[in-house]
């Protein structure tokens, strides 16, 4: 059987997971609502807890249950989600928004991308695997870029009118799941989750190249996101409101021509090499950013942008060769457990240190810390050379 049309499914639902009006606001909004920093970003880490707590659960259920199903329960979590935070006024309303959304991305993030390695695998396509992670990237970065300028300037006029608007993506992303094809025998004979959960440990433990991958993408993702989301207040010191969705909308056409070219780009380089030269030159360019602020800043924060596709890529590239098939999913949703864990913590600890010390003094700490991750992606470097 062909599965052609799933990865179509997921390009566009790629497209309307990005076309979030309220997301180049968001921790504006979200401190506004609650009256701090610390409170506003709280937010951002109940949607990574919540989806932490789910994330291995909803990973095991892909594997036993099936990727369709799953997928249909991420959509449907998150138009939930979206209509919470729309209705909310108050800072218990962003509360339940946030568990509702992380329990869709907790859904989505093994279960998608092992649907897509299974439709391609089935189709006898595997080898384009890149191609089309690229493909769904590109997609929710067009999406987010669009939607950045027309979400900056509908915000000056009504927060709520760009949050009402932002729940109709979400509910296509919930429709267009029931045309997805089934994969055969992607669900499992076995039901026994603590044996599944097990083997699982027991891969990664046993995977040196698995351990630095994911402690690299999980400490660099950490940091990394809880930045970008931190951004917008650091840009609204140097740039009008309205103009804040056009900085990160720069930032998402970056990403997404970056991941368009993806799979060209690793046809000529390693994605080792990617992923070292992307956490090298972001560190650099950012930390310049930051500790010479200037109006030319948030330019120098969106260049980063167009290594982050191919490095998305080749992460998930190298993710996807070193998983089994049998937990597949588990594997990427404990790995995105960690991300959501360590993202929440960060986020936290930059809110205080932002309240502490002021935006760009956070943004700066929060850059140094992350060269722990350049670290560990060096190693990582070193692991592949080597030939043993």
């Amino acid at each position: 059987m062909d599965y052609s049309r799933n990865v179509k499914i997921l390009v566009w639902q790629g497209f309307f997971i990005g076309f979030s009006l309220w997301t180049p606001i968001a921790a504006i909004y979200f401190s506004h609502i609650s009256g701090s920093y610390l409170l506003g970003l709280s937010i951002f880490t109940i949607a990574n807890f919540s989806g932490a707590l789910f994330e291995i659960p909803t990973g095991i259920f892909s594997d036993l249950i099936g990727r369709k199903y799953t997928t249909m329960l991420g959509g449907l979590s998150y138009t939930l989600s979206g209509i919470v935070y729309a209705i909310g006024g108050n800072y218990w309303w962003l509360v339940a928004g946030a568990i509702l959304g992380g329990l869709g991305r907790s859904f989505y993030s093994g279960n998608n991308e092992a649907l897509l390695y299974d439709s391609l695998n089935k189709s006898n396509k595997k080898e384009h695997l890149e191609k089309w992670i690229g493909h769904i990237g590109g997609a929710e970065q067009w999406a987010l870029g669009i939607s950045a300028v027309i979400g900056g300037i509908l915000a000056s006029q009504s927060f709520s009118l760009v949050m009402w608007l932002s729940v109709i993506p979400l509910f296509l992303c919930f429709i267009t799941s029931f045309w997805l094809e089934e994969i055969q025998d992607s669900t499992k004979k076995s039901t026994n989750a603590l044996l599944h959960l097990k083997e699982v440990f027991l891969n990664f433990k046993s995977n040196k190249k698995l351990n630095l991958l994911s402690s690299s993408e999980i400490i660099g993702f950490g940091l990394g996101e809880a930045s970008f989301q931190f951004t917008p207040v650091f840009v609204a010191g140097l740039w009008p409101l309205w103009a804040i969705g056009i900085s990160r909308m720069l930032s998402n056409i970056a990403a997404a021509i970056g991941f368009n070219f993806s799979g060209k780009i690793l046809k000529r380089f390693k994605p080792v090499y990617i992923l070292l030269f992307e956490q090298i030159y972001s560190k650099i360019t950012n930390l310049l950013a930051f500790v010479f602020p200037s109006v030319v800043s948030p330019l120098l924060l969106s260049s980063t942008s167009l290594l982050y596709g191919p490095s998305t890529v080749a992460q998930s590239s190298l993710m996807q060769h070193e998983f089994t098939d049998r937990q597949r999913a588990t594997m990427g949703s404990l790995n995105s457990f960690g991300k959501s864990v360590f993202y929440g913590l960060a986020i936290i600890w930059l809110g205080w240190m932002a309240d502490l010390f002021g935006p760009i003094n956070a943004m700066i700490w929060g850059q140094i810390a992350g060269l722990v991750s350049v670290w560990l992606t060096f190693k990582l470097f070193r692991s592949f050379r080597s030939p043993h």
